[in-house]
């Protein structure tokens, strides 16, 4: 099996400010990661990223190091003007930034060093993460102790600071890897609670009320405006909420494949030109099948679709299912490995 070519240029959004997908008519890449890896050590963990995911590389989050390494604490420390410290309770919004926030800020430079030193003469796409709009503002608590979703003033400037910090990181990424056509991925795992009412109060003896599907996708549809290049919105929950990701932007969409059943809203996505990035194989340890036997599943699925089997490579990139921290670092490459295996038996003969 030959290694598949390299993938041409991403098709990069418009600047009219429309929350339009951005399309994409060619592959970004047969294979890449969700995000997380297990360890400690962020150049042995791009090394093994660059090595397995030739095709469609990212820079990977390692919660394994601690707060501030943990999703909500790394993109905390993107914040642009907003401060966090850490309670018993959680990541807490802070008049001004303590040792939590500064060291959150140190793992976030260890990785930007990290990825000059290994990943300089990078070429093609690559994939920074952080945590969307509303997973932070459901993640975080304000300074009395309420979560900050429940405000729109404060999720409205949490969302502005993000942006700003996403955009200002990506331009960091691109001046330690020239080469890199870099795309953003919003991980929002706490978007379905958040729409159905779901998110525990800060008691824990209640539930939040549920915000309207308008809100949240014009909220997220302004911060996927304001960054450069193309989004991915990820989230592996059974509920998620595909038309309303698309609705609000998103040039990919993220999800298990083993959870979603609603192919309407999948085929939707699909003829508006949104990339694809399902998890075909376990995020943590677990017997995998032959690569083979995976694209023949994958396979399947797009047949169901209705979509021409050529079609596949370009509007599709496998990954895990969800991120792989919780797994050993010899599964972590395995499934690194099997998905790019996987790929290459979906290209055309």
């Amino acid at each position: 099996m030959t290694t598949p070519p390299d993938p041409p240029a991403l098709v990069l959004p418009g600047g009219d400010g429309a929350a339009e997908p951005v399309p994409a008519p060619e592959p970004w890449g047969g294979a890449s990661g969700v995000g997380s890896l297990p360890g400690a050590d962020p150049a042995e963990a791009l090394r093994t990223v660059v090595g397995e995911l030739p095709g469609f590389a990212h820079l990977p989050e390692l919660p394994g190091r601690g707060p501030g390494a943990d999703m909500l604490g790394r993109s905390a420390a993107l914040l642009v003007d907003l401060a966090v410290d850490l309670t018993p309770a959680g990541w807490r919004l802070v008049p001004r930034p303590g040792i939590d926030h500064q060291r959150a800020e140190e793992f976030l430079a260890r990785d930007l060093d990290a990825l000059h030193d290994v990943a300089e003469g990078w070429t093609g796409p690559f994939k920074v993460q952080a945590a969307g709009p509303w997973t932070l503002a459901a993640g975080l608590e304000r300074t009395r102790g309420d979560r900050a979703v429940v405000d729109p003033g404060a999720r409205r400037d949490l969302a502005q600071s993000l942006a700003e910090g996403l955009a200002a990181h990506v331009a960091a990424v691109r001046a330690r890897v020239p080469g890199a056509r870099v795309v953003v991925q919003l991980d929002e795992p706490s978007l379905p609670a958040v729409l159905q009412g779901g998110l525990p109060t800060a008691s824990g003896f209640g539930k939040l009320g549920a915000v309207a599907a308008d809100v949240v996708e014009q909220e997220l549809a302004a911060v996927i405006r304001a960054l450069p290049g193309p989004v991915v919105v990820h989230c592996c929950d059974r509920r998620v909420p595909l038309d309303l990701l698309r609705a609000a932007g998103a040039g990919g969409l993220s999800f298990d494949l083993g959870l979603v059943q609603d192919l309407d809203a999948v085929g939707t996505a699909v003829e508006a030109g949104v990339h694809l990035l399902p998890g075909v194989v376990p995020g943590t340890d677990a017997t995998l099948p032959a690569p083979k036997a995976t694209a023949s599943r994958v396979a399947a699925w797009w047949r169901e679709l209705g979509f021409p089997a050529d079609d596949l490579p370009a509007a599709v990139t496998l990954t895990p299912a969800c991120g792989l921290a919780g797994a050993t670092p010899a599964y972590a490459r395995a499934a690194m490995r099997q998905v790019r295996e996987a790929a290459k038996y979906l290209l055309p003969e």
